[in-house]
């Protein structure tokens, strides 16, 4: 979806949020605390900050030899990964992992 300002020039993209059946999966697996906590920081903050900026941001990294191209926002001692489709203005979460285990 394309949003437009009054003079007619394009304004930014904001992108619709996916939660792939892995990453829910994956969610309830988590202990009921840990899982509120990550949910409470997803709806609230993250979300809102992919749909205005998927690749660019503080926690924000992509990861190099993913095809496609993969990225990583970092929530304290967890990474959430999602790839991003321009064309359908969509961020596709694919997976939630703590650190120490994310990137094995």
């Amino acid at each position: 979806m394309r949003r437009r300002s009054g003079g007619g020039a394009p304004s930014s993209v904001v992108y619709r949020i996916f939660e792939t059946e892995p990453f829910k999966a994956e969610l309830r697996k988590l202990d009921p605390s840990v899982r509120a906590r990550l949910e409470l920081k997803l709806r609230n903050q993250l979300y809102a900050a992919l749909g205005q900026s998927p690749r660019f941001g503080p926690n924000i990294k992509r990861l190099s030899g993913y095809e496609p191209p993969t990225w990583r926002y970092r929530v304290g001692h967890w990474r959430l990964f999602y790839s991003i489709d321009d064309g359908e203005g969509v961020v596709f979460m694919l997976a939630a992992e703590r650190r120490d285990r994310a990137y094995r």
